[in-house]
């Protein structure tokens, strides 16, 4: 399945679109801290106040084909790797739009793409609702298993 190239105007209105959605979101949702865009690379930070998580960032990246959505979920684990490895891709199986990923320097995070046809108004809120919810739900857990020793509470 090929997703289709968007076009100059289209991803216009995406960059418009998702401007107009941050300004409302900052204005109606107090979880929200701020939301800084890179033009160079199309990239907005989208930042929220947490409880088990004291922020949580995502990045939204539009591109030429989808909006590509990831955020830093928590740093490599230093016990019981293979543990938590089992725990986040069982964790998969229950999530919308967005996966458990192992970064560059081993860190955990969690990541996701759609195509820009479907990226609207509900899909952002979608997005940034479960990418905020996916972190402070498995946060705890994620940390106590790769953390054991240190992550007290």
């Amino acid at each position: 399945m090929s997703v289709e190239r968007a076009t100059a105007e289209e991803l216009a209105a995406l960059r418009l679109l998702i401007e107009q959605w941050a300004e409302h979101s900052l204005a109606t949702n107090p979880l929200l801290a701020a939301v800084d865009r890179d033009p160079d690379i199309d990239r907005w930070y989208v930042r929220m106040r947490g409880e088990e998580k004291m922020v949580t960032t995502i990045w939204l990246t539009l591109k030429e084909r989808t909006l590509h959505f990831e955020t830093y979920f928590m740093p490599a684990p230093e016990e019981q790797p293979v543990v938590l490895y089992e725990y986040l891709l069982r964790a998969n199986t229950r999530l919308f739009a967005w996966r458990f990923a192992i970064g560059l320097e081993d860190a955990v995070y969690l990541v996701g793409q759609l195509p820009v046809d479907s990226i609207d108004d509900d899909e952002l809120d979608r997005i940034i609702g479960s990418g905020y919810a996916y972190s402070e739900d498995y946060f705890r857990s994620a940390m106590s298993i790769g953390y054991a020793s240190k992550f007290q509470r």
